[in-house]
């Protein structure tokens, strides 16, 4: 590392969990980002201040003006721009050193996997249940680990699949496909800093993946009620008949 940089990520690098060879690793990290809206754009802006050596940006959608509310990565110049275009013009000016590859379409199954495949960790953003089935069966086949948020109105929830660890469970052990799939922020709402503070802890999350700090011998579920500010974590068993990662017959 060169002298700015030393500079820039200083802070991390007083921390033991993180120090040097923490910081190398996630300078050749490469992370996927799927949508860019209130979870991924503080989960990018995170991971690319942090030194996050590459970040893979999917989004099909546009800015719109209701997105501003809570999607801090894009302002109100970018209003009609791809999401993934004014994600990266943030990123870009906030730390120039961290690669970015921009798809403004929806993948379908065989190139998501492939880009899946090609990282490190994935990083779920997505507001709709077709996209996480999708992007959980790809992390199961290729063994990825995938970082899971959602928030809504004023709940969130935030778990980590680590199919590259033996018997452990996977989103759809979670959340079986055929469940209740009518949820979205656009027909109930959402407080702004909910989703910040699910996107921001999508970004701890794929860093301790990264630098492998912290504990990771059981799958739990996290949830947060900021009407409270009371905080939950549940223990996420494997399904043995679960249709993507199960065993049973």
């Amino acid at each position: 590392m060169n002298d700015e940089q030393l500079l820039r990520y200083s802070r991390q690098l007083m921390l033991p969990e993180v120090d040097m060879e923490g910081q190398l690793a996630l300078s050749r990290a490469r992370v996927l980002i799927l949508g860019l809206g209130g979870l991924g754009s503080p989960a990018a802006m995170y991971l690319a201040a942090g030194g996050v050596g590459h970040l893979v940006l999917v989004d099909d959608d546009q800015v719109e003006l209701s997105n501003l509310q809570r999607q801090i990565a894009h302002g109100t110049g970018d209003i009609g721009s791809p999401k993934v275009e004014s994600a990266a013009r943030s990123l870009r000016r906030l730390n120039p050193e961290t690669g970015i590859t921009t798809l403004p379409r929806r993948l379908d199954a065989a190139e998501l996997e492939r880009q899946v495949d090609a990282v490190d960790v994935v990083l779920d953003g997505s507001d709709n249940f077709e996209t996480r089935f999708a992007v959980n069966a790809a992390c199961v086949r290729t063994g990825t680990p995938l970082v899971s948020g959602a928030a809504i109105r004023l709940e969130g929830q935030l778990a980590v699949f680590r199919p590259d660890l033996p018997d452990r469970p996977c989103y759809a052990c979670l959340f079986p496909p055929g469940g209740d799939q009518r949820l979205s922020c656009s027909e109930n709402g959402v407080l702004a800093p909910v989703v910040g503070v699910i996107g921001s802890l999508q970004a701890v999350e794929a860093m301790r993946v990264i630098t492998g700090f912290g504990s990771d011998d059981v799958t739990r579920l996290t949830l947060w009620d900021a009407r409270t500010g009371d905080w939950q974590r549940v223990q996420v068993p494997k399904d043995p008949d679960c249709p993507v990662c199960g065993t049973g017959d």
